[in-house]
């Protein structure tokens, strides 16, 4: 972990004491927002305050599920409101977020934080200026497949490091495309993060990022659907493949690590998760041959608001630095032709 001054927020005086925390949400849109608020609801560490969507038909949907629905201003202005999670459409993360910030909340801002550059580094700054907590919604940073790669990577026992791969896949209705055609770097933006987050925070800022960004399928859009980009640091390549029009691509996705001692390779990234351990000598805990790494049980989210509780009751930081942040932000942006 970095020293505070480069975290993603160091907790200031007034984070809250040990106990459970109060969080709030700014819009509930995203694909991943349901789950995050019925998590929110019910683990142990979390007290719901509420949640503000201005789409009346969103609204709806979760005041069916019987959700706490408030205005913005009510949870912006309530001091024992400790977080804020911006689950919002893409387009808007940025402006709430700054303004979650700007109130003193710690946030947690869904994938992708910012569709420019200047906008994110705009968050980190106020972030850091205000010590307060920045958590991205990658959805995978602790997922335990991962965290064994890294472990792997960082200790040196896949030897040195030449190539990553990822795939991240999937399969969505017409309906859906509209929505992921209004950036321009379509299913990359949209989905690509999650490899690139891994990708990024593994080897660093890249020295050059080449996309190639098509329109593939057989749809009256301009959803850019079939991506690809190549990302190159010195000594190493890495390849990002993300496409909209592969049916079951939950069973393919994918991310690979490959050394000059050995390879792992996690495949499939959920469902559950297989990560497999390929060594040339045996180094760390892992045997000369190929073998399955018993992974810990896995779902979605979990880890991430763990995580953040922890560093709220604990005043301390994220794993994840602001310039991490920043350089994932940057690298997303050039594999997604929107710098």
């Amino acid at each position: 972990m970095a020293a505070a001054a480069g975290a993603a927020g160091a907790v200031s005086s007034t984070a809250p004491a040990a106990g459970r925390i109060r969080i709030g949400f700014l819009g509930g849109s995203h694909s991943h927002a349901t789950a995050k608020v019925r998590l929110a609801m019910t683990l142990p560490e979390w007290e719901f305050a509420g949640l503000w969507e201005p789409d009346t038909a969103v609204a709806a949907e979760y005041r069916k599920q019987d959700v706490k629905l408030v205005d913005k201003g009510a949870l912006l202005d309530d001091p024992g409101v400790a977080v804020i999670a911006v689950e919002s459409e893409v387009k808007t993360h940025e402006p709430l977020a700054l303004e979650a910030l700007r109130a003193g909340k710690h946030i947690h801002v869904e994938k992708p934080p910012a569709d420019n550059m200047a906008g994110m580094r705009k968050l980190a700054e106020e972030a850091r200026r205000r010590g307060r907590l920045m958590q991205m919604g990658y959805m995978w940073r602790q997922h335990p497949g991962f965290a064994k790669i890294f472990e792997a990577v960082r200790g040196g026992w896949l030897g040195d490091v030449y190539m990553v791969r990822g795939t991240m896949n999937t399969l969505i209705d017409a309906e859906r495309r509209k929505e992921w055609a209004l950036f321009h770097g379509g299913q990359m933006f949209e989905q690509g993060g999650h490899l690139i987050d891994p990708m990024v925070r593994l080897l660093g800022r890249p020295e050059k990022v080449t996309p190639f960004l098509r329109h593939h399928g057989r749809f009256a859009d301009a959803l850019l659907d079939n991506t690809h980009a190549v990302i190159e640091w010195r000594g190493a390549l890495g390849t990002v493949t993300s496409s909209v029009l592969q049916p079951g691509a939950g069973a393919h996705r994918t991310f690979e690590v490959w050394g000059t001692n050995g390879n792992a390779v996690l495949k499939p990234i959920e469902g559950p998760p297989k990560l497999i351990v390929d060594m040339q000598t045996a180094a760390g805990p892992y045997r000369k041959g190929a073998q399955e790494v018993t992974l810990e049980k896995y779902e979605r989210y979990v880890g991430g608001f763990a995580e953040l509780a922890a560093a709220l009751q604990k005043s301390s930081t994220l794993p994840v630095t602001l310039e991490q942040e920043l350089d994932v932000q940057q690298t997303l942006l050039l594999a997604s032709e929107m710098r």
